[in-house]
């Protein structure tokens, strides 16, 4: 493996890493350290053993396994698990049987260093990574990240960031592929892609940017920018506090058959807030989530940015230009400052007993649905992960906020709190070791004040003109129309992370995937790395999907709006493995452009092309029909795959707009191009959303659940009596 020179970082970098780390204790022991053995079916005697493995990374010289055997689920493997001595790295690899490997692996990158055994909780079908891999004729492998962060322990990946941005993952691509060549008796060099979504973006780009010789070429999906973090973040929770009581009239003007207005009905201050989410790159339309979409990464983001900007706090509340300072007044009937005493501690045990939830990344935490906690297997029963307080807070709006022990062992800390239920507070993430200096009796403060300084904080992070959403921020001259930081905050935390400034330049060739409906990594921020990859000469595909969100599990919450971008995420790296191994050109990218931060795409797939087909659907010739109970519509659908895009191979209704979708009567194999109609009779009053969804695949695909291509169309219907 060779490694390209990397900048040494600035002490301020690794606060983005340990920002972003899972705060739990320990990492998994190396347990019994066993010789590389060659692997077959037959279970031969080993005759390689470690010192063939040769790197220029001496960190990781020094390969073991510790499990070796066959597997038959969810397809026929043989598994390989194991690690490098002196670190805290771990890896599973995945070998299909000699018959169905064609020379190549896929390797998956998680948003952060998490566990390598992942892929072996995923149920067969779709969202297999083993299946989808062997289906594929590639092995798979997955790591650790390079072990999980312990701010309590201290680790390697602390010290050496890049251990987690890429060299871990690198050294386990390279071993993968000195044992492959074992394993199947071959000289040939495997080839190798990596691919990862949110943060395993960064990590994948990262990788491709630092490294040569390793992997051939890579799949960043739902990728961000080097101004991600926190500002996408920010921006959207400025807009979920202030807008919180408009949301339903927003949805809905924006709704098929609705007046297409968002703006319709809102105050000037509303006006401009739900404007500087528009422009910042907010897709529009998946406001519809807000009931549920919280903080989501910033929750772990949050510690980093206050260490590396402390200053921040005080000068929003005290100084000129800056929203606090200018307009207090609008924080007035949000703005906790709420002091009491601690009188329990409650752990993570007490709290599934109450059914409090205590995952500041859960559904509960994202909006205040209430959901029970279950403690999970494995998590420490006694970590403290709330408290009660003597005298419950203030009935407001909490997004996030800080606990500020006034007395005790603890005094002068700020502690992360997710929720507030009651009398009853609950920590987000913190470092267990200053929670655990906790005691009751304690003077404390709830105070979300830092939390609504950062609604704006995007505003004092203007960065250069390639980043032309923050153009609305600027004057005339082009300058900023507010005070700016000492630095920007979001370079930092992507250094870390992924171990470059995602330059662009890269041996091998990418594939983007990005979301049209992605509110965590704005859509835009795929096109602006697809430029610095033109421009510094790097071949690079990007392939958006319309009606999919950022999270790359099934669809939750509401399938009749939403699709998944699993299929365009599997055939994305198909066609990336043809086109490195064979020199197949992949097809067209997407077609589209940006207006004010909003990525608008052609409505017609031969204009569109990339790789997913399109869906329209009226309602008795529009797209909204008013009718009685008993009164039939008329639904008429097309779908249309692009060149790229396979055939037609599955369409459905979803008639009561529940996200349930019926087959439609009959459907032909093979074709392009797919109309259908049919009517449809409601014996009930309300407004209905009718879904058509329509899937098409490549051919070699069909008969296989991988490289489903997915998109939806919907239209209202409103019954009366």
């Amino acid at each position: 493996m060779m490694i390209r020179s990397v900048k040494k970082l600035p002490s301020t970098a690794l606060i983005g890493l340990a920002a972003t780390a899972c705060v739990l204790a320990g990492c998994q022991s190396a347990g019994h350290i066993a010789p590389i053995a060659p692997i077959t079916e037959q279970a031969v005697t080993p005759t390689i053993n470690a010192a063939t493995f040769q790197t220029t990374d001496e960190l990781f010289a020094k390969p073991y396994i510790d499990v070796q055997e066959w597997r038959d689920g969810p397809v026929r493997h043989f598994y390989i698990h194991g690690g490098f001595e002196g670190t805290d790295t771990r890896f599973s690899y995945y070998f299909p049987p000699v018959d169905q490997y064609e020379g190549r692996f896929f390797q998956h990158v998680t948003p952060v260093p998490d566990s390598e055994t992942l892929a072996q909780k995923l149920p067969a079908g779709k969202y297999n990574k083993i299946g989808f891999s062997v289906a594929s004729g590639a092995y798979f492998v997955e790591t650790n990240g390079g072990g999980v962060i312990d701010l309590t322990k201290g680790s390697q990946a602390l010290s050496d960031p890049m251990i987690t941005a890429y060299r871990a993952n690198a050294a386990a691509a390279q071993l993968s592929r000195h044992l492959a060549q074992q394993f199947y008796d071959v000289d040939e060099r495997p080839f190798g892609y990596i691919y990862g979504g949110s943060g395993g973006a960064f990590r994948t780009i990262g990788g491709l940017e630092s490294t040569t010789g390793v992997w051939d070429g890579g799949v960043p999906y739902v990728n961000g920018s080097t101004m991600a973090i926190p500002n996408m973040f920010t921006v959207r929770m400025q807009a979920l506090r202030v807008l919180r009581d408009k949301f339903p009239q927003i949805v809905d003007a924006l709704e098929p058959g609705g007046s297409g207005d968002p703006y319709a009905g809102l105050t000037e201050y509303e006006a401009s807030v739900l404007r500087e989410a528009d422009k910042m790159g907010f897709p529009m339309k998946s406001w519809f989530g807000y009931r549920t979409m919280g903080l989501h990464g910033f929750a772990a983001l949050y510690g980093g940015v206050s260490m590396a900007d402390p200053t921040y706090f005080t000068d929003f509340w005290t100084k000129p230009g800056y929203l606090g300072h200018d307009q207090p007044d609008l924080f007035d009937d949000d703005r906790i400052q709420h002091e009491s005493q601690i009188v329990d501690l409650i752990t993570a045990a007490e709290a599934a007993r109450l059914g409090l939830d205590a995952n500041p990344f859960s559904e509960a935490n994202r909006g205040g649905v209430d959901t029970a906690f279950i403690l999970p297997p494995g998590v420490d029963g006694s970590r403290i992960v709330g408290l009660r307080l003597a005298k419950a807070p203030p009935d407001k709006y909490f997004l996030g906020g800080e606990l500020v022990p006034e007395s005790g062992n603890s005094k002068g800390q700020r502690l992360f709190l997710s929720r507030i239920i009651g009398d009853v507070v609950m920590f987000g993430v913190v470092n267990p070791e200053q929670v655990a200096q906790l005691r009751v009796g304690d003077a404390v403060k709830v105070d979300n004040s830092n939390f609504l300084a950062m609604e704006s904080y995007h505003r004092h992070q203007v960065p250069g003109p390639d980043f032309p959403v923050w153009d609305h921020y600027r004057d005339a001259k082009g300058q900023p129309l507010y005070p700016q930081r000492p630095f920007l905050v979001g370079p930092l935390f992507v250094q870390s992370t992924a171990g470059s400034q995602l330059t662009g330049e890269y041996d091998g060739k990418a594939i983007l995937v990005a979301s049209l409906w992605d509110r965590e990594a704005m859509p835009w921020q795929a096109d602006w790395y697809r430029k610095r990859a033109e421009a510094a000469a790097s071949d690079v595909r990007l392939y958006y999907t319309d009606h999919a969100a950022h999270g790359d599990e099934p669809p939750s919450g509401d399938q009749n709006r939403l699709v998944s971008y699993q299929g365009e995420l599997q055939q994305a790296l198909r066609v990336l493995a043809a086109w490195v191994e064979d020199g197949t050109l992949p097809p067209e990218n997407t077609s589209y452009r940006i207006e004010e931060g909003q990525v608008i795409v052609p409505e017609n797939a031969a204009e569109r092309h990339g790789l997913q087909p399109i869906v329209s659907l009226t309602v008795n010739g529009s797209e909204r029909a008013d009718v009685k109970i008993g009164e039939p519509v008329r639904l008429e659908g097309r779908i249309a795959a692009p060149a790229g895009g396979g055939t037609i191979s599955f369409a459905g209704w979803d008639f009561e707009g529940n996200g349930s979708y019926t087959p439609v009567d009959s459907l032909d194999a093979g074709n392009k191009i797919l109309s259908v109609s049919t009517t449809y009779i409601f014996d009930q009053p309300g407004t209905y959303f009718v879904g058509l969804q329509g899937t098409s695949q490549p051919v070699e695909a069909q008969g296989s659940p991988y490289a489903e291509l997915t998109n939806l169309d919907r239209v209202r219907v409103v019954v009366s009596e």
